[in-house]
């Protein structure tokens, strides 16, 4: 036996040889896919960053902020926080570290010593900030300062670091990009960039609006520091017209990554068959959201949502109906009967997807005019703005489908004038409910002010095997690969920020 093992060990040993000998002779070309490169190009990776940030979203949150519902469990965990569906919430960690966040750091390391391209530069960092603010705000505490650094670091067990200490870094990202813009700089993205074109004043403001969105973030846990940002980022200019709002372009046709991605999730997942009745995961709006349409006379309502009435889509008012989000994996026999989404402007696969918004603006500044930050204008007509500019931007997700008349859009201000006797609660009241109706479909950004203002004042939907006692959850969770992968920067991170659980606040959200 011992002769046999030495015959074989020293035939394996010299076939090795044989085969690394053989293996060294062609071994880079063999190992080199001819189909990839080791540059960087700056440009087209910038393109999939803006492709990956603006998909990188969780559908499910149109259910948690209650626009839309299912009966069935899976599909509906948004709206019924179902224990056995939590998984969900782990969809933008797993998703933006090796997509987005990746691509944008090797966009960085490619140009930031370029002072040729001080343009990209700026705007692959401003573009960061937004994807990075997304997830924190899902998450709180994340890995930031030693994560997705462009293939400079060897840290494969990145630190999670507070989200106060993210939040410090994201603004004052914002405000070096934007003074580093160079308008009289010819380089930029150019068509690479699905966003603005490269277009750096219009960038310098979305920079600024951000900082505007983030510094408000922060009123109830550092209202100096909210007040600083807030006021910084009205100095530099924010989006007030319908020409600089950020939106993502997109194509009809082609590959799945060039069209929207929400209404391509629509599509697939419930509303391909056309008819409002072979939804596949019985999808519709829920009740809560029709309900309020209807009571306030919105002219949006139409233009939102359609019912199937002998297979055509019917916008008549009257017959506009939400699903209850209590029901329980049995489809209703009224199911056809509820409202949908209208196929003519949020089921276009072409239409932008708005990511800031002069009506977004004007509602943070109406907030600011209160807390005596801005005196540019009343609080009233920047509300009624927030309002005209909300209904307006509908024209641009839908065309002519989706244009609201100027009269009605006159009617519906005049009718919802802001409560200026009122308290300071009253008016956040005001101004974020409309919020929840102006900023629809983006979810994402909704659950965020709702954490932050109370508002809309939405009932939690207390549905059987729920994950959070009938409660609203207010974070996402850390994907379970993080406990096993980076164990001790996971537990660092729980241990200072709470609970890896959907009921813990993260830093802002008080």
């Amino acid at each position: 036996m011992k002769n046999i093992i030495k015959y074989a060990g020293g035939l394996l040993g010299l076939m090795g040889m044989v085969s690394l000998q053989s293996c060294d002779k062609n071994f880079e070309s063999i190992n080199t896919n001819p189909e990839a490169t080791a540059k960087v190009y700056p440009q087209y990776m910038f393109t999939k960053a803006e492709y990956d940030g603006t998909s990188n979203m969780l559908n499910f949150l149109l259910g948690t902020m209650q626009y839309t519902t299912s009966y069935n469990d899976v599909a509906g965990f948004g709206s019924k926080y179902n224990a056995a569906q939590i998984s969900q919430t782990y969809q933008a960690f797993n998703d933006a570290y090796p997509k987005e966040l990746n691509e944008l750091g090797m966009v960085i390391k490619s140009v930031k010593n370029e002072p040729s391209q001080v343009n990209l530069y700026a705007e692959a960092r401003i573009w960061r900030v937004y994807c990075y603010s997304r997830l924190t705000d899902l998450y709180g505490d994340i890995p930031y300062f030693q994560a997705a650094l462009g293939n400079d670091s060897f840290v494969f067990k990145p630190a999670y670091d507070p989200q106060s200490a993210i939040y410090a870094d994201l603004l004052a990202e914002l405000d070096a990009a934007a003074k580093s813009l160079d308008a009289s700089n010819k380089t930029t993205f150019g068509a690479s960039d699905l966003i603005y074109s490269g277009a750096p004043d219009k960038w310098r403001k979305f920079a600024y609006s951000l900082m505007l969105r983030l510094g408000m973030r922060m009123t109830k846990v550092d209202a100096n520091a909210a007040k600083n940002w807030v006021t910084r980022a009205i100095a530099g200019g924010v989006i007030t017209d319908d020409a600089d709002i950020a939106k993502m372009s997109y194509l009809a046709t082609g590959q799945d990554i060039n069209k929207n991605p929400l209404a391509l999730n629509l599509w697939n997942s419930d509303y391909i068959a056309q008819d409002g009745n072979k939804n596949t995961e019985g999808g519709k709006y829920q009740d809560v959201f029709i309900s309020y349409l209807k009571s306030t006379n919105d002219p949006r309502l139409p233009i939102m949502a359609v019912v199937w009435n002998n297979k055509v889509p019917d916008t008549s008012v009257t017959l506009a109906k939400g699903m209850p989000a209590t029901l329980a994996n049995a489809k209703p026999a009224n199911f056809i009967t509820y409202s949908e989404p209208n196929p003519k402007t949020l089921l276009l696969l072409n239409s932008p997807r708005l990511l800031f918004t002069a009506a977004e603006s004007y509602y943070l500044l109406t907030e600011a005019a209160l807390r005596g930050w801005y005196s540019g204008a009343t609080a009233s007509s920047l509300y009624q703005n927030g309002i005209q500019a909300a209904m307006r931007q509908w024209a641009i997700i839908g065309g002519k489908d989706g244009t609201v008349a100027q009269t009605s859009i006159d009617n519906y201000v005049a009718a919802n004038p802001l409560n200026t006797g009122g308290t300071l609660d009253d008016q956040m009241k005001q101004i974020y409910t409309q919020f929840w109706v102006s900023i629809f479909p983006d979810a994402q950004e909704v659950f965020a002010s709702f954490r932050r203002t109370g508002y809309p004042a939405l009932v939690p939907n207390n549905y059987a095997g729920n994950a959070t006692g009938g409660k609203f959850f207010r974070r996402m969770l850390y994907p379970t690969t993080e406990q096993t992968l980076n164990a001790d920067s996971y537990q660092a991170a729980i241990t200072r920020q709470g609970a890896n659980d959907l009921l813990t606040h993260i830093w802002w959200d008080k």
